[in-house]
């Protein structure tokens, strides 16, 4: 089997985050409630991977067609009830308070540690226009070798032409990749209609993806470098 050369990453939820759960937090606290954190976040890993499973790519949509339905969902895990109009608006005002999506803790230090083990680097993401401008202030940018995203491309994951417009541009094998997502039925699904191996990203276990099987799901990216720079290679 082919060691791995190339590894491809998602970017929302696998480079990059928002601070929602604390947005979040403090909008129930202004309405007379309280949630800890931990529960919050919890609810929107559960919340996020139902809507990947039944509804593929309303994630990836403008906002107003999705949120109240989103939030929605989301209270009802917390037990919450509110004017999803009004929280909605809400948190909208509230994230302008908020510095947008930032670079987990570990994210920088993996992707050195890919490039100091001589792995390039490629990102495969289903974003709008504002994705290299989230690249370029996260001073992550220069790390990809590889850059394709949705919005300047004309297609989208799960679609298999989006990973080999990547494979093309990078001039690699799929059988030398690595793709690594959040969201399997984009990007565990989508890699392997070209023959790529792809690691999923889930940061509680099984929780919220119950009816999948699959043999490489890890908590972070903080996981990828010893995987790929594994001397037995990476089965799948």
């Amino acid at each position: 089997m082919a060691p791995i050369s190339y590894v491809w990453f998602d970017l929302g939820y696998t480079l990059v985050h928002l601070n929602r759960e604390k947005m979040y937090q403090t909008y129930i606290e202004d309405h007379g409630f309280y949630r800890s954190l931990y529960e919050i976040e919890k609810a929107f890993h559960i919340t996020d991977k139902y809507f990947m499973r039944k509804y593929p790519g309303v994630l990836g949509k403008t906002k107003n067609h999705y949120l109240p339905w989103y939030y929605g969902t989301l209270n009802y895990h917390l037990n919450l009830s509110f004017d999803l109009v009004h929280q909605m608006n809400s948190l909208s005002e509230y994230k302008h308070t908020q510095k947008g999506w930032t670079c987990f803790s570990f994210t920088r230090e993996v992707l050195q540690e890919l490039k100091s083990a001589s792995i390039n680097i490629g990102l495969i993401s289903n974003w709008d226009e504002t994705a290299r401008d989230v690249l370029e202030k996260n001073r992550i940018i220069d790390y990809f070798d590889t850059i394709v995203i949705s919005s300047e491309v004309g297609v989208n994951k799960p679609n298999a032409e989006i990973f080999e417009i990547g494979l093309k541009n990078a001039n690699v094998n799929a059988e030398e990749c690595l793709y690594v997502g959040d969201n399997y039925y984009d990007d565990v699904i989508g890699s392997k209609k070209v023959n790529m191996k792809a690691a999923l990203i889930n940061p509680y276990g099984g929780l919220g993806i119950n009816e999948i099987t699959h043999p490489l799901i890890i908590e972070s990216i903080k996981e990828i470098p010893s995987i790929v720079t594994n001397k037995e290679g990476l089965k799948q």
